[in-house]
C-alpha cells in the first residue's frame, strides 16, 4: 500500500495510480480540461496542478505518479491563482457569445471561470478568427472556441482510429483542424459525434435541426410523424432527473402535446431489420454466400468501412438501419393505408446518434423519389425542443405509440446496447434454421461493455461463430484479423460508439462508466418485461408481410428495406 498525506489527512492507496486518480477515489475534486479517463494523460492544460512537498514547481496531478510518503496540497492560494490565470488566458481568446452558444450552461470553461472568479483582462486584445465549418450534416466545428485541450483529437485517433483532425501550427496560432485545413465533410470523419461528447466548450456541437422540426409542426399542410429510438428512452430522463426505466410513454405524450400528429416506435423498425437481416444471414449460410455477414445498423460504422475497409463491402448486410426501414414503411405502407400523400409526410427521427443525420441524407435512402427520413434530431435536441415549447417531461402522462408501426418486441429494444443486434438476430435465426424457437433467449455472453466479444452458438447441426464489436478502434483490430484470415466468423455486429447506441454522440454528455452501465441495465430490463421478446413474434410485423412486403428478402422488401454502399477509398 502507498501512504500519502493529502490536504493534511493521511490516506492509503493501491499501486499504479496518479495523484489525480488517488484524489478522485477519495472524493477530492481537482479540475481538469485535457484529461480523459482510460487514456494516457497529456498534462497539456495544467488545470490539475497541485503542490507537492519538495517540488520546485506545481505538478500536473493527471500525469504525476503517486509515490509513498508524498505530501500533497490540492487547493492553496498559489494553486487557485495558477488555475485562474490559465482560465483567464483561455477566455481572453474566446468568443463572448455565451448567451446563445449551444454549450451554454454545460460548458466546462464557463463553469471553471465562474468557480475561479476568472475575468477577461483588457490588455489581452488579440483573438483568433476562423471560419465556422458547417459542411457536415452532423457536426458543426467552431475553431474560435477551441481551447487546444486535445480531447477530440485523442478520441478520434485513439478510440475511433479515424484521425480526421489533429493539432496544427504553434504557439498562439495553435489550432485543431482537419488535414490541409479542409472542411470536415471532405475528410474521413464518420460523423459518430464522440468528439462532441468530450469537447469541453462549443468548439464541436451537433448540427441542429430544430428549425426544420418547428417549421414542419407549424405548417398545416404537413403531417408530422416522429419515431423514437430505443436508446433515447433510457437516457433522456437524465436531463430531467426522471428515474423511470422507460420514458418513451412520457415522450409520446410530450410530442403529441407540442403538435406531432403521429408517434411511432423505431423498435418496430428494429424488429423488421431482424426479419430481413436474419433471413439474409441464413440464406448466405445455406447458399455459401459471402461470410462473415456484418451488420449495417450503425451509420458511423458504415462510413468507416467505406473509407478504410472497402474490400469488405460485400460482407455488409444489405439491410437499411431500423431508422430508415421505419421511415420507408411510414412513407409507403402506413401513408397509403391511411390515405395520406407520402409527399406531405415529414418523418422526424429522434436518435442517440449524430451519424443518423448523415445517413438520412444519403442519396441511397429514398424510394421512388420519396426520402425515408426527412429530419433527424438527437436526444439532446429533443430536450431543447421540449424546452422551447415550455413543456416539462415530468408533467406528461404515459401514452402508447401509434399503431401499427408502434408495436415492438424486446428484441427491438436491445438494439441500443452493444451485442443487442446480434442477440436479437440469434433469437430469430434459431427459428429460421431449425423451425423451432430457442428456449433460453438471453445470450449473456454477448452482453457487456467489453470492446470485442466472441461466442459460438450451436443451433441444431449448425454452429455459428459470432463476434461483437463496439468502438471503431476495436472494429479496426477485429477486421484486420478477419482480412488476414486469423479469425473466421459467420456473423459480426459492429457499433461505431463504445458500448453501442446508448453511448451515441447525440446522448446526454456524460462520460462516466457508471452512467453507461445504468443505461444498459435499463435496456435489458425493458426487454425482459416486454410481452414478445422475439422479432418474428411481433403481430404487426406479421401483418406487414401479409399485407405489403410478402415475405422477408422478397423483391418488394428489397425495394423498400435494402440498400447499397459506396467505396469512399476511391473518392478524390
Amino acid at each position: 500500500m502507498i501512504n500519502v498525506n493529502i490536504n493534511g489527512k493521511a490516506y492509503q492507496f493501491g499501486e499504479n495510480l496518479t495523484i489525480l486518480q488517488a484524489c478522485q477515489q477519495v472524493g477530492i475534486k481537482i479540475p481538469t480540461l485535457c484529461y480523459l479517463k482510460d487514456l494516457a494523460p497529456s498534462g497539456s492544460c495544467r488545470m490539475c496542478v497541485v503542490e507537492l512537498e519538495g517540488a520546485k514547481t506545481l505538478v500536473t496531478s493527471c500525469a504525476y505518479p503517486l509515490n509513498d510518503g508524498m505530501v500533497i496540497k490540492t487547493n492553496t492560494a498559489r494553486i487557485r491563482e495558477a488555475r485562474k490565470m490559465i482560465v483567464e488566458l483561455l477566455i481572453a481568446n474566446h468568443p463572448n457569445d455565451c448567451l446563445h452558444c449551444n454549450k451554454s450552461m454545460t460548458c466546462e470553461l464557463q463553469k471553471l471561470a465562474e468557480e475561479l472568479g476568472a475575468e477577461t483582462k483588457p490588455h489581452y486584445t488579440k483573438k483568433r478568427k476562423y471560419k465556422i465549418d458547417t459542411s457536415s450534416p452532423s457536426i458543426i466545428r467552431d475553431p474560435n472556441k477551441c481551447i487546444i485541450c486535445g480531447r477530440c483529437v485523442r478520441v478520434c485517433e485513439e478510440i475511433q482510429s479515424v484521425g480526421c483532425i489533429d493539432f496544427t501550427k504553434r504557439g498562439f496560432e495553435s489550432i485543431v483542424l482537419p488535414a490541409f485545413n479542409d472542411n470536415i465533410a471532405s475528410t474521413t470523419c464518420v460523423n459518430c459525434g464522440q468528439c462532441i461528447k468530450v469537447c469541453p466548450t462549443g468548439a464541436l456541437t451537433e448540427s441542429y435541426n430544430l428549425r426544420d422540426v418547428t417549421d414542419a409542426l407549424h405548417d398545416p399542410d404537413i403531417v408530422t410523424v416522429a419515431q423514437i429510438a430505443p436508446s433515447v428512452r433510457v437516457a433522456l430522463g437524465e436531463l430531467y432527473n426522471i428515474k423511470n426505466e422507460n420514458i418513451a410513454p412520457l415522450l409520446v405524450d410530450a410530442l403529441k402535446r407540442i403538435g406531432f400528429d403521429y408517434v411511432f416506435d423505431t423498435n418496430f423498425g428494429a424488429d423488421l431489420t431482424i426479419m430481413e437481416e436474419g433471413t439474409e444471414l441464413v440464406e448466405r449460410i445455406n447458399n455459401k454466400g459471402v461470410l462473415p455477414m456484418i451488420t449495417s445498423c450503425s451509420p458511423g460504422w458504415i462510413k468507416f468501412i467505406e473509407h478504410f475497409f472497402p474490400s469488405l463491402l460485400p460482407n455488409l448486410s444489405t439491410c437499411k438501419s431500423p431508422q430508415q426501414m421505419e421511415g420507408a414503411m411510414i412513407k409507403s405502407f402506413w401513408a397509403k393505408n391511411v390515405g395520406i400523400d407520402p409527399a406531405k409526410v415529414h418523418c422526424i427521427s429522434i436518435m442517440p446518434c449524430t451519424a443518423k443525420k448523415f445517413e438520412a441524407l444519403r442519396p441511397e435512402m429514398e424510394v421512388d423519389g420519396i426520402r425515408d427520413v426527412d429530419t433527424v434530431i438527437t436526444t439532446r435536441e429533443v430536450a431543447k425542443l421540449l424546452n422551447a415549447f415550455d413543456l416539462k417531461l415530468s408533467i406528461c402522462e404515459e401514452r402508447d405509440f401509434d399503431n401499427p408501426l408502434g408495436e415492438s418486441t424486446g428484441a427491438g429494444m436491445i438494439f441500443g446496447a452493444s451485442g443487442g443486434v446480434a442477440e436479437a438476430a440469434l433469437r430469430t435465426v434459431h427459428k429460421l434454421l431449425t423451425g423451432s424457437d430457442i428456449g433460453n433467449i438471453d445470450f449473456i455472453s454477448l452482453r457487456g461493455m467489453k470492446g470485442i466479444k466472441e461466442a459460438s452458438v450451436k443451433f441444431g447441426d449448425t454452429t455459428l461463430f459470432v463476434a461483437i464489436c463496439s468502438g471503431l478502434g476495436n472494429a479496426r483490430k477485429l477486421l484486420e484479423k478477419v482480412v488476414s484470415g486469423e479469425k473466421f466468423y459467420h456473423f459480426i455486429e459492429i457499433m461505431a460508439c463504445p458500448g453501442g447506441c446508448m453511448n451515441g454522440g447525440g446522448q446526454p454528455v456524460d462520460i462516466e462508466f457508471s452512467r453507461l452501465q445504468e443505461r444498459m441495465e435499463k435496456i435489458y430490463t425493458i426487454d425482459k418485461n416486454t410481452k414478445y421478446r422475439r422479432s418474428h413474434e411481433n403481430p404487426s410485423i406479421k401483418k406487414l408481410y401479409d399485407k405489403f412486403l410478402e415475405k422477408p428478402n422478397s423483391e418488394k422488401a428489397h425495394k423498400y428495406l435494402h440498400t447499397n454502399y459506396v467505396n469512399r477509398d476511391c473518392e478524390d
